[in-house]
């Protein structure tokens, strides 16, 4: 079982930007120290609690903070940029850290529509996201040496490219271009099954991939007791609550949740249900049922825990999980 790491840069209640960012290097620097294979950075945009708009720079700023885990974008959200932009920035990060950039594509704006529309200008009332993604992987192959536009650097560089997704239209395009998959099931569970089985039924053989590679998100609260990891996880439901009913905010501190409107919490519940939340032995149990279940080859953990040194530990928890399953198998 590989474990990876999905990072929003929270901004917490108290803290700003600046401070997310030092905390996202220190979990990435743990990460690497656990055996993590990958930590990745999702595109956000007018969110008072997420640091993470500028998705490339703040990959730069983690892998030469780190040297051997894979750093790379979950995901760029590729209708908000020009591929060849994409190529560009992910060829140059590719060639500043050979070996260690992934590049993940979402088709959602990542934001609310009004954002969406200052981000791209002119809205396009067509859905282009197959021919971008295309054209994206294009600039980065070996093969466009003859093209006139060239993507300098990314020309060559081959970029690992992931489709990300929350629904089958993601597991269909990923399965049909030969590409791995990565589901958002850590605040989008409903049709994770689903996918799964249209991606692997459906794969075809490409240049990139040979066989149907499948990674999905998971929520991640590890703690002591299953009781501290509930009030330690109570901060992303306050926070998620607050979202989905239009008052979002930076991550508040761990708090009771009985004040929270019955709709807000049982959205929260509802979209965060993928998740281990609890002791070792919880969290270990599972991850043993997930992986029985689902046959991943992949999981990526998010988690946005108010205090860095809890989010530390729970991460040491979860990797000490993982190795007890391996050495038990």
């Amino acid at each position: 079982m590989q474990l990876s790491v999905l990072d929003l840069c929270p901004i917490v209640e108290g803290g700003d930007a600046a401070r997310a960012f030092r905390e996202s290097v220190r979990l990435a620097q743990e990460a690497e120290r656990l055996g993590f294979r990958r930590f990745w950075l999702a595109e956000h945009h007018n969110m008072a609690g997420v640091a993470s708009a500028a998705v490339p720079l703040v990959i730069q700023h983690v892998a030469a903070a780190t040297s051997t885990i894979r750093v790379g974008a979950g995901g760029i959200m590729l209708p908000n940029h020009a591929p060849l932009v994409v190529a560009e920035q992910f060829g140059t990060l590719a060639t500043m850290f050979p070996g260690r950039i992934d590049l993940g594509l979402g088709r959602a704006p990542g934001t609310d529509m009004l954002t969406a529309r200052a981000l791209r200008r002119h809205m396009a009332p067509e859905d282009s996201f197959p021919q971008d993604v295309v054209e994206l992987l294009g600039f980065l192959s070996k093969d466009s040496g003859e093209a006139r536009v060239q993507a300098v650097p990314g020309t060559g560089t081959e970029v690992p490219v992931w489709i990300l997704g929350s629904s089958l239209y993601g597991a269909q395009l990923a399965a049909y271009l030969g590409l791995p998959y990565a589901f958002a099931s850590h605040f989008a569970p409903t049709h994770l099954e689903e996918a799964m089985e249209v991606y692997r039924a459906t794969f075809r053989p490409s240049q990139w991939l040979d066989a149907p590679h499948v990674m999905v998100a998971m929520g991640a609260c590890a703690a002591a007791t299953d009781e501290e990891a509930e009030r330690l996880r109570s901060s992303q439901v306050l926070s998620f609550s607050r979202l989905r009913t239009g008052r979002p905010g930076p991550l508040p501190p761990p708090g009771p949740l009985d004040a929270v409107p019955a709709e807000g919490l049982a959205m929260a519940n509802g979209a965060l249900a993928f998740s281990a939340v609890g002791s070792p032995s919880t969290v270990r149990r599972k991850l043993r049922e997930v992986q029985e279940r689902l046959r991943l080859d992949e999981i990526i953990l998010a988690g946005m825990i108010y205090d860095v040194e809890a989010r530390l530990e729970s991460l040491r928890i979860m990797a000490g999980a993982a190795e007890e399953l391996k050495a038990a198998a």
